[in-house]
């Protein structure tokens, strides 16, 4: 969870009232938030004592001082929930998206906070949380960067665009010097703070800049805005962009930073929206959008989860106090209208609103209750774990190893060192860590063989297992993904050993009473039988098999596997120096 400094005055100040340590801290764990420390007793002589809390990462809009006071205002019911509005109510200001971008961050939000009158210390909240939210939110830049303009420096329309390294030039944010698009990534390289994300534009043959109508440049996002637009004290007119790879959370951006800080404009929580024109696909819309979302949520469902008997009007006046306007339904008496505002996009699910109506009550005031039963003695394994266990006992006991890699794999492990295509049933991290960790596995094969490579220094033969889960897409699914219970085991040697992972294969169906049919063909009784298979291309022309089950007598066979002789390729590229066999089978199938 991030951690927010705050000045304690100042809070104490918006909250208006002043707190001691200890009942600050009951309040903040009353609303689910944590004091982490008050420095008032490590303060020198002219500092200003600092609260640091920690917000949960989901909660965005408590990630500066304006956020957290609103937020427990509210909670103690002393404000109401802003009322935010459009001034204009038509944008009088475009930002126009060229057909370029879709060769890098392709969307865009802004919008115009207008006679704003900042303080120092109001003017660090700003910059503060843009950092908050750049960290975090916006993955560091790589999924969302935000730039904050004096408006007045500029002439509106404006436009975003890729431009060729040779056609830009200007003098970037506290610098003196002019920099153009070719010695951008040069003059940056060495700078500590900016020379971390020069890897999100570094190979662009051209790159990103928002820039005014008479081509003065505001920003080349997502590394640095221009000298020329400083936001500084003086700054009335505020002009706030967004460019992105993620359009819904370029949106949550733009929401949160006018919600925060339209408070500081002449007529406060007044926004004024901007035009957005996209060029590349002809859509036009307009941002901020101010409008709360609405969602539905059951009163029996919060009641039982909470354990209470609360009246809708009950409900209501607890979702108040967490920011959410709710009304009984007018159509259904088991349901509230809950409207969802700008600040609280962490709100997904009826869940999250019955989490919101637990903490308006107090966790600690929620009736506390014992189990029904004062035993275990009905509790089972799950059928799948149980038949998990049969596998890894029948497999011990065979002599093989249990190994247990991760779920994770590269998209190349998973797909281009198998020898296979990509099938689009992988489920992809959107934003993978490492390269390493790319997608979530469809077989249990390459983390067998990542083990063995970790391993090849020890005696041969190695002989290793695993029962674990794998993953598919299913879009008809709510999840659009489920998991598959497979077990796998590997034979690496000086030969291949065929016919060892075929015995154990024999033990497993012995042990779970399924058995070899010699001539399938001939019979329709339950058991399984293997077939060769000349379209699976990680095993060895010619040594690899489909294995195919009966699960019952009469009943269709079913392809639930496959064993073979893994090809010399497959080997080289997880860099063992061994033959192997390899065996994997859908251990649901005997559920």
């Amino acid at each position: 969870m991030p951690t927010i400094g705050v000045d304690k005055a100042d809070l104490y100040e918006l909250i208006g009232k002043t707190y001691t340590t200890e009942e600050f801290d009951e309040l903040c764990f009353e609303f689910g938030i944590e004091l982490d420390e008050d420095t008032t007793d490590e303060c020198q002589p002219g500092e200003r004592p600092q609260l640091k809390i920690e917000i949960p990462a989901n909660r965005y809009d408590m990630l500066c001082i304006e956020g957290i006071a609103q937020a427990l205002n509210e909670f103690l019911g002393r404000k109401e929930q802003p009322a935010f509005k459009y001034s204009p109510e038509k944008p009088q200001i475009t930002l126009t998206i060229d057909e370029s971008t879709t060769a890098g961050r392709p969307y865009a939000a802004a919008a115009v906070l207008r006679n704003v009158t900042f303080t120092e210390r109001s003017y660090q909240s700003f910059i503060s949380l843009q950092d908050k939210l750049h960290s975090n939110l916006c993955r560091n830049r790589t999924l969302v960067a935000m730039g904050t303009h004096d408006l007045d420096t500029l002439k509106a329309p404006f436009t975003y665009s890729f431009k060729e390294k040779k056609d830009i030039s200007f003098v970037p944010l506290n610098q003196k010097q002019t920099v153009t698009g070719e010695n951008f990534i040069e003059f940056y390289k060495k700078d500590k703070n900016l020379g971390k994300f020069l890897h999100i534009i570094e190979d662009f043959e051209k790159f990103p800049i928002i820039s005014d109508s008479t081509g003065t440049i505001a920003s080349l996002p997502p590394i640095i805005n221009s000298e020329h637009s400083k936001v500084t004290l003086n700054t009335k007119n505020v002009f706030i962009e967004i460019t992105a790879t993620d359009k819904t959370k370029a949106e949550v951006v733009v929401n949160q930073l006018v919600a925060m800080f339209s408070h500081y404009c002449e007529e406060q929580f007044t926004v004024e929206p901007v035009e957005i024109i996209s060029k590349h696909n002809g859509e036009s819309r307009i941002t901020p959008q101010l409008e709360p979302r609405i969602m539905k949520a059951e009163i029996d469902y919060i009641n039982s989860c909470l354990g209470l008997k609360l009246s809708a009007e009950e409900i209501c006046a607890l979702l108040k106090k967490m920011s959410l306007i709710a009304t009984p339904s007018k159509t259904d008496t088991n349901l509230l209208d809950v409207e969802i505002p700008i600040t609280r996009p962490d709100i997904l699910h009826q869940a999250d609103i019955m989490e919101d109506a637990a903490i308006g009550y107090g966790y600690n005031n929620l009736p506390k209750s014992k189990i029904s039963s004062t035993s275990i003695s009905g509790a089972a394994p799950l059928p799948i774990n149980k038949i998990s266990d049969i596998l890894r006992n029948a497999s011990a006991q065979a002599g093989w190893l249990e190994v247990m890699p991760l779920t994770l794999c590269s998209h190349d492990e998973n797909f281009k060192f198998l020898n296979q295509e990509d099938d689009s049933k992988a489920v992809k991290l959107a934003n993978p860590k490492t390269a390493e960790y790319q997608v979530v596995r469809t077989s249990l094969i390459p983390g067998i063989l990542k083990t063995i490579r970790e391993n090849r220094d020890h005696a041969l033969p190695i002989k290793v297992f695993e029962a674990g889960d794998v993953v598919f897409k299913d879009d008809s699914l709510e999840r659009r993904a489920f998991n598959q219970r497979n077990w796998a085991a590997v034979y690496a040697g000086k030969t291949d050993s065929f016919e060892s992972a075929q015995g154990l294969l024999g033990k497993i169906m012995q042990t779970l009473r399924t058995p070899w049919l010699s001539e399938p063909s001939k019979t329709d009784d339950k058991g399984y039988w293997i077939e060769e298979d000349k379209e699976n291309k990680t095993y060895f022309p010619g040594r690899g098999a489909k294995v195919l089950y009966r699960h019952k007598k009469g009943e269709e066979a079913k392809t639930v596997g496959s064993i073979g002789v893994l090809h010399p390729t497959v080997m080289k590229n997880f860099d063992i120096p061994y033959a192997a066999t390899a065996v994997e089978i859908n251990a649901e199938i005997f559920l």
